[in-house]
């Protein structure tokens, strides 16, 4: 099975072609449509030949609004062309395949089917000499022929190496661009992306934190199943990042339960409670709470304030979070704990019932105080009330 190791083992051999369906493209930009009306699209790691990002955005070409559909792959393709032969020369060999640029700007339905499709996509490429060019360079999206077609792009869609998942998100960051990414959840803890989830200057989108099944290249030695040749592996943990405001991250959770001392505890070396699933994170508590990066998957900035997160070292020196001390290192080893942890290490540790616990993977946050009553009520009356007037 393709699962987190194999993602690691592809990230450290710098091999993570990983093709993303069709399927779980729609399901996630189903949601984003009004964005995307009048923008040029960028998808700079999509190769022409398969990338079902592409087909997505020229085949709903009209059906979006786009202004213009840019696409550009690095060179060479590790896989033979299946979806499009758009250069009208059947499949070529993987030595012939070179880093090219599309540009569409209008897709109209020239073979009189009814249905605007790749069929009228690849009409236009094979009929336009200023639609399909080849990058003088090899497609590499800081190549200063990508990053200037990145200066005239309005958003950016793809599925990146995610080898390359943490200086990607940077690139984009730093030149100010909106962008809907597919990424690994990981991502939540990476130490330069955190800080900006924690400032609300991006999010996760839709679909988070899922198993997806990707198409692979021959060369893979493992996948879960083979169809029609292509191999395809089940990866776990797979989400989207972005910087679009969605409705999803402006609905409340819902609280239920409420808040006592012996279901929530408290940290030995950090004056906040522990909550173990983001279901159980107390109605009636505005104290420091910490909770599961899951909560990231519906998180409403304006229901709660992120304060920091386990395991980053800048977090613990913000917030102050302790030693993990000696005395709680002897409980954990008696209690026949292994983990690779040290008394010095600054991370937030339990003790319950005398058992030493290392909480996994915890964000800290703070519910934020409801107005009050008087937030609806214009000032002048307000103050007419309180006889200031």
């Amino acid at each position: 099975m393709a699962n987190n190791k194999t993602l690691s083992n592809a990230k450290r051999a710098k091999k993570d072609e990983f093709y993303t369906q069709l399927v779980d493209i729609e399901s996630e930009l189903v949601h984003y449509k009004t964005h995307f009306l009048g923008k040029t699209v960028f998808c700079n790691c999509d190769d022409p030949y398969e990338s079902n990002f592409f087909k997505y955005f020229a085949a709903n070409f009209n059906h979006l609004g786009l202004k213009k559909l840019i696409a550009t792959c690095y060179d060479p393709s590790p896989v033979a062309g299946r979806q499009l032969d758009i250069f009208g020369q059947g499949i070529l060999p993987k030595s012939d395949k070179k880093a090219y640029k599309i540009e569409i700007t209008e897709v109209t339905d020239v073979n009189n089917d009814g249905a605007i499709n790749l069929a009228d996509v690849e009409y236009l490429i094979k009929n336009d000499k200023n639609v399909l060019s080849k990058l003088d360079g090899d497609g590499d999206y800081k190549s200063i022929e990508c990053e200037k077609l990145l200066e005239d792009a309005d958003i950016v869609v793809t599925n990146p190496p995610f080898s390359k998942l943490n200086d990607y998100i940077l690139f984009l960051h730093e030149h100010s661009k909106k962008f809907l990414v597919m990424c690994n959840h990981n991502i939540v803890h990476y130490t330069e992306i955190f800080p900006l989830i924690k400032d609300n200057q991006m999010w996760l989108g839709f679909n988070s934190n899922k198993t997806v099944k990707f198409a692979m290249p021959d060369y893979y030695e493992k996948w879960d199943e083979i169809i029609d040749g292509v191999k395809y592996g089940k990866v776990p943990s797979i989400g989207w990042i972005t910087n679009l405001d969605i409705t999803k991250r402006h609905e409340d959770l819902i609280l239920y339960k409420t808040y006592n001392d012996f279901d929530y505890p408290k940290y030995e070396n950090f004056d906040a409670i522990d909550v173990e699933r983001v279901s159980e994170i107390p109605c009636d508590y505005y104290g420091i709470m910490g909770v599961p990066d899951t909560l990231l998957d519906q998180y409403n900035p304006e229901q709660f304030e992120i304060l920091g997160a386990d395991g980053i070292p800048q977090s613990a020196i913000d917030l102050g979070i302790g030693r993990i001390g000696e005395e709680w290192m002897k409980k954990y080893r008696a209690n026949g704990g292994t983990g690779h942890y040290t008394a010095n290490m600054k991370s937030v540790v339990l003790v319950r019932n005398g058992i030493a616990k290392k909480p996994y993977s915890r964000i800290f946050i703070r519910r934020k105080q409801k107005p009050t009553e008087y937030a609806s009520i214009e000032p002048s009356v307000l103050m007419a009330a309180e006889g200031t007037e």
